[in-house]
C-alpha cells in the first residue's frame, strides 16, 4: 500500500474532516483517507497508482477548501 499526503487547508472542525474524508475516499484509487486539520493535511492510503490528483483537488475546491 502507498501513502500520499495531501495539503488541504480550511478544515476547522470534524465535520470538515468528515467531509474530507468522504471525497476523497469516493476516488477509485484511494483505499483510506486520514484527515487532521490541526496539521491541514490528509494522509491517502492508496490501493493503486495514484492518477486522479488533480480531480481529488477540484473536488476539494468546489466543496469549499484548499488543497495543494
Amino acid at each position: 500500500m502507498q501513502e500520499f499526503v495531501l495539503h488541504v487547508d480550511c478544515m476547522m472542525c470534524p465535520h470538515c474532516e468528515a467531509s474530507v474524508r468522504k471525497i476523497l475516499e469516493g476516488f477509485p484509487e484511494v483505499q483510506e483517507a486520514v484527515p487532521d486539520r490541526e496539521k491541514k493535511q490528509v494522509c491517502l492510503h492508496l490501493q493503486a497508482d495514484l492518477t486522479h490528483l488533480d480531480d481529488m483537488k477540484q473536488a476539494l475546491v468546489k466543496a469549499g477548501y484548499q488543497a495543494e
